[in-house]
C-alpha cells in the first residue's frame, strides 16, 4: 500500500493457496497430475459454515474420486509445506483411514507418478532459478543432492520455464517448484510455495547461490527503481493457453517470453555484469571466512542435538568447501 517492494505479491499469496495454482496451471496446459480438492472431514468451528455448506457442498463419494484418480495416490493439505501431512495412499482402506484423521484441514488427492526418473525442486529468487535433485523421503538436511547432471539440457530448461511461468503468473519472486520427470515428461506437482525453505542446514551446498541471488535481485530492484507488479495480466497467459493450434512446446515458449519480460531477464543480467562483477568473488571469500564459519557452527548448534554437533559441523564445512572450490574452478 505504501509502495514497499515485496518479493511476493501479498494479494495472490494470501488469497489463493495451492488449489488456485493447480487450476491455473492446468488451464495453461502443464502436465499436472490429476488433482482433486475434497471437503473437510470435520466442519470448521464457524457458525457460518453450516448454512454455506448446505447450499454449496454437494455430496461426494471419496472412494469414487480415488478410483477415478487411481492408486497409489497422495493425500496432502491444500495449504501445506515441507511435506507435513502428505501421505501416500495405496488402497481404499488406507484412503478412508487417513481422511478420517484429517480433521478440519482441506485436503487434495493427487495422482502419483510411479517409477519416475527424477524428482527436481527448483528454487527461484527473482530472475534466477536453481534446479536441484531432490529426495523428499530423506531427512531435511539430506534432501538436496549435489548432482549437476541429473537432467538433460532440454528438460532442465523446461523445468526452469515452468518455474518462471508460475512465478510470473502469480507475481512471486521467491518461490519453489517441485517437478517429477518421467520418460522425458515434466510434471509439476507442487509449486505454490511462496515462502520457501532457504535454511543453511537444508540447502547446504546451494546456500551461497541463494544468498547471492537474493543480493543481486534486491540490488537490481533498488538501483533500477523497479516497481512492484500488482496486476497479474492473467489474460495474456490464458490467450496462449486456450489456443488449440499451439503445441505444448509452443505454449511453453510463449509463456517463457512473457515471464522473461516480467522478470526483465536481459536487463537483470546486464546489471549484474556491469554493477556487480565483484560479487562472485566476494561471496566465495565470505563462505571461506571465519565470520561465516562462526555462523555455520552456531546454526548447527541451534538445530541439532549436542551429540551430533561435531558430525554436522564437519558435514556442512565439507559441502560449503566443495561449493567454493567449484566456484573458483568455474571462474
Amino acid at each position: 500500500m505504501d509502495d514497499v517492494y515485496l518479493l511476493n505479491n501479498p494479494f495472490t499469496f494470501q488469497a489463493m493457496e495451492k488449489h488456485s495454482a493447480y487450476c491455473a496451471m492446468m488451464r495453461l496446459g502443464l502436465n499436472v497430475p490429476e488433482t482433486w480438492l475434497i471437503p473437510h472431514k470435520s466442519p470448521p468451528a464457524n457458525e457460518r459454515f453450516q448454512p454455506t455448506a448446505e447450499r454449496y457442498n454437494l455430496p461426494f463419494d471419496l472412494g469414487a474420486i480415488a478410483g477415478r484418480i487411481g492408486y497409489p495416490l497422495y493425500m496432502k493439505p491444500f495449504d501445506g509445506g515441507q511435506w507435513v501431512g502428505v501421505t501416500r495412499i495405496k488402497d481404499p482402506a488406507e484412503l478412508h483411514a487417513v481422511y478420517d484423521t484429517s480433521g478440519e484441514r482441506l485436503m487434495h488427492l493427487q495422482a502419483s507418478v510411479e517409477d519416475f526418473d527424477v524428482f527436481a525442486r527448483s528454487l527461484s529468487i527473482g530472475a534466477e532459478t536453481m534446479v536441484m535433485h531432490f529426495e523428499p523421503d530423506r531427512p531435511m538436511y539430506d534432501r538436496y543432492q549435489v548432482d549437476h547432471g541429473f537432467l538433460s539440457a532440454e528438460t532442465g530448461d523446461e523445468v526452469i520455464s515452468i518455474s518462471r511461468l508460475v512465478n510470473a503468473f502469480f507475481r512471486w519472486e521467491f518461490n519453489s517448484c517441485e517437478t517429477i520427470v518421467k520418460d522425458g515428461v515434466a510434471s509439476p506437482i507442487d509449486y505454490a510455495n511462496a515462502s520457501p525453505d532457504v535454511a543453511l542446514t537444508s540447502l547446504h551446498y546451494y546456500f551461497p547461490w541463494a544468498m547471492r541471488a537474493l543480493v543481486r535481485w534486491t540490488a537490481f530492484c533498488c538501483a533500477t527503481g523497479r516497481q512492484m507488479r500488482i496486476n497479474q495480466s492473467t489474460r495474456d497467459y490464458f490467450e496462449i493457453g486456450d489456443r488449440e493450434d499451439l503445441s505444448y512446446e509452443e505454449k511453453l515458449a510463449g509463456y517463457r517470453k512473457l515471464a522473461d519480460a516480467y522478470f526483465q531477464i536481459d536487463e537483470y543480467e546486464a546489471f549484474c555484469a556491469e554493477k556487480l562483477p565483484h560479487l562472485d568473488e566476494t561471496i566465495v571469500e565470505w563462505i571461506e571466512g571465519t565470520d561465516f564459519d562462526r555462523l555455520l557452527v552456531e546454526t548447527v548448534q541451534s538445530t541439532f542435538p549436542p551429540p551430533e554437533h561435531e558430525h554436522f559441523v564437519a558435514h556442512y564445512r565439507g559441502l560449503l568447501a566443495a561449493w567454493a572450490k567449484d566456484e573458483r574452478a568455474a571462474a
